[in-house]
């Protein structure tokens, strides 16, 4: 009769501690999905043309980013978020892509309807570089 409470009582707080236990799905604040018309640079990962899944995910004191590819050949990737702000609500979600001598790199995620804006590393552009796309720049408006 002891042993039957002891298994009882242990089974009462097994299920307890498993219902104050974050599930998987409320860690995720965002997702969706998006198409890549062309080849981009998102931090250190080269991600190809493609249709996307995403979702944004905390892992302590960062965000997460992940991508999942879900036409043609298959694809994932893990992208730190940089730095995160609140944005204002309007109509369109859109990917901030900057163009560099090495490609085009992902440098924001503007998603207004989560209320937010997540920001990711871009390299530096040369000194030369600069110079040269500002010079076609001024040689294109005359």
């Amino acid at each position: 009769m002891k042993s039957i409470r002891k298994f009882a009582y242990a089974a009462v707080l097994t299920l307890s501690a498993l219902s104050f236990a974050p599930s998987l799905a409320s860690a995720q604040d965002a997702a969706g999905t998006f198409t890549l018309t062309h080849e981009v640079h998102w931090q250190n990962a080269v991600v190809p043309v493609g249709k996307y899944r995403f979702t944004l995910g905390s892992t302590g004191a960062a965000e997460m980013l992940t991508l999942r590819k879900l036409s043609g050949s298959e694809a994932g990737f893990m992208l730190l978020v940089t730095n995160e702000e609140a944005c204002e609500p309007s109509e369109l979600s859109q990917l901030v892509v900057v163009a560099r001598s090495s490609g085009s790199f992902v440098s924001a995620m503007q998603l207004p309807e989560f209320g937010m804006t997540l920001h990711f590393a871009v390299p530096a552009e040369t000194r030369e570089v600069a110079q040269s796309v500002a010079t076609t720049t001024a040689s294109a408006a005359r």
